[in-house]
């Protein structure tokens, strides 16, 4: 693509102004449209050509046209294709750099395609700051299309250290939205982590907000430095204006979300994927707005009284530990759904677009691409040498992390789910042998046995306990 030439932006929010920020930094031409008059003048402001209406921005562009749509996810995109589609000629690219579920775009990517409309499903994280100086960009598209935004995207994408951009091409149009979808399942789970250690730093131990900053800035020297880690100290520091103490401590304890979570989880229960602390960190956000009902319930319920013997958990090896636990379950539900789609995958691609701009970027990120580059079809992280180890080290500590959490009536559901999860790895057998048996029992599901292949059913003719079958 030649930076002289115009590229249509539609969407002009604090996403689409900032990416448009970065557009002509690098050089482009960018035309843009919002239906917003506050949004429209805040643009024009900034020097930015905008057209009147969404209809007369590809007649504008110069063929193959480029156009890239920041609108909410959901019906906005369909109607911004419908406005869009009909002044679009065979060979012009649409890129939806919204958080748009995978199923959308490819029945988006589907009908646009009969008319020779390419759909680039792009994946954008890094928030507001990434937009204006550098994403990470997860490109779903075909070869042609990719061929054509390649160079607008590696422009104004992140660069890590090594100078290469953090944008990559990782399969057909939805695979671009799946692997943001995921990445968004990890980011709620690291940042439940971090919530969960603040919390038993808070109410186990007793601490101020400035301890547990200084706490978690003594972790930027391991493996858990990263985005989220400075964001936590960041916020603990923060002081409010009004109550002159910290802003956190006037927060509403809810928090809130855009539905990506919750899509990470629902996708690994329908792929089969084991990934009980992407679930967990979707619950407790869930929980956290029953504000009302936790009022009403908190006294009363019976403080817990914590056992002497009780230890106090190291936390940053927990956390080490639970967040490897995370990313596992991650790359295993892309790794499911990429084959069930028949896609190819590449997960040194995937840690390495996360590696700088995105949510996710920070230090573990390094030993989870070394492990792809050694073996990039390994199956599961912790086979995984290097992180297995790192697991190891942590593990006593998570268990006395979820151990404190129960003692001390502090929730803790994503360290327990991540030792929930490393427990069941670990566990060359586990009790869904009885599971088997019951269903058998009273649904003639029938079971497998240990000791030669085949299917079996039993008459299940053992003395029954008083009142059951």
């Amino acid at each position: 693509m030649n930076r002289a030439e115009r590229v249509g932006l539609l969407g002009l929010g604090v996403m689409g102004r900032n990416l448009a920020l970065n557009l002509r930094d690098h050089g482009f031409d960018v035309l843009a449209f919002d239906p917003s008059p506050t949004a429209r003048a805040a643009a024009a402001a900034l020097g930015f050509a905008l057209a009147d209406r969404p209809e007369d921005l590809a007649p504008q562009l110069p063929p193959p046209r480029t156009l890239v749509l920041l609108v909410p996810a959901g019906a906005a995109v369909d109607e911004a294709l419908e406005d869009l589609a009909p002044h679009l000629r065979p060979g012009d690219v649409v890129l939806d750099g919204g958080n748009s579920h995978w199923r959308d775009t490819a029945r988006r990517a589907r009908r646009l395609g009969e008319r020779g409309i390419e759909l680039v499903g792009l994946g954008v994280s890094g928030g507001e700051e990434g937009a204006r100086f550098g994403p990470s960009l997860m490109v779903g598209a075909s070869e042609p299309a990719w061929r054509l935004v390649r160079p607008l995207l590696e422009a104004i994408a992140a660069r890590s250290e090594d100078g290469s951009p953090c944008c990559a091409r990782l399969g057909p149009p939805p695979a671009g939205h799946l692997v943001k979808t995921v990445h968004n399942g990890i980011e709620y789970a690291l940042m439940e982590l971090l919530a969960e250690a603040f919390d038993l730093a808070r109410r186990s131990r007793g601490s101020d907000h400035e301890t547990i900053a200084e706490l978690f800035e003594t972790w930027r020297r391991g493996l858990l430095d990263g985005f989220l880690l400075r964001a936590a100290v960041r916020v603990l520091r923060t002081p409010d204006p009004e109550t002159r103490g910290p802003l956190l401590a006037s927060l509403r304890d809810v928090a809130e979300h855009k539905g990506t979570g919750s899509w990470a989880a629902i996708e690994a229960l329908e792929r089969g994927v084991s990934a009980p602390t992407l679930h967990a960190a979707v619950d407790a956000r869930l929980l956290s707005s029953a504000v009302e009902l936790r009022r009403e319930l908190s006294p009363l319920f019976p403080s817990p009284v914590a056992r002497a013997e009780t230890r106090r958990a190291e936390l940053e090896s927990a956390l080490v530990a639970a967040a490897v636990a995370a990313f596992a379950q991650g790359f295993a539900l892309l790794r499911a759904a990429f084959a069930a789609e028949g896609w190819p995958f590449a997960p040194l691609l995937v840690a390495r677009v996360w590696r700088a701009g995105s949510i996710l970027r920070g230090r573990l990120l390094e030993p989870i691409a070394r492990a792809f580059e050694r073996d990039p079809d390994l199956p599961c992280l912790l086979l995984d040498d290097e992180l297995l180890a790192s697991v190891l080290a942590g593990l006593s500590d998570l268990r006395a992390a979820v151990s404190e959490g129960a003692a001390s009536g502090v929730p803790v559901p994503a360290l327990a789910a991540s030792l929930a999860y490393l427990d069941g790895l670990a566990s060359a057998r586990l009790p869904a042998d009885l599971i088997q048996g019951m269903r058998d029992l009273f649904g003639g599901h029938g079971f497998e046995r240990v000791d030669r292949p085949g299917r079996f059913h039993d008459l299940w003719r053992g003395r029954p306990s008083k009142g059951s079958p």
